[in-house]
């Protein structure tokens, strides 16, 4: 129990610490990974009309949708 107890607590730490840099930076200068880019043209590839600022979760829900 005291390894994991360790572990969660540090797990936290770093989640802390991560959540504040990303929160720090304007999404549009933001990346994580080095194919951050080719990850979102090949979604805008998959998904030309969603617009993810305004996401509604019953719409994403229809048939239409999946």
């Amino acid at each position: 129990p005291r390894v994991e107890l360790a572990w969660a607590m540090k797990a936290h730490q770093h989640a802390q610490v991560y959540f504040n840099l990303i929160s720090s930076v304007d999404p549009k200068f933001l990346n994580l990974t080095k194919v951050d880019d080719l990850i979102y043209q090949e979604f805008r590839e998959t998904f030309r009309e969603l617009r993810v600022d305004l996401l509604d979760p019953e719409e994403l829900k229809s048939e239409p949708a999946k």
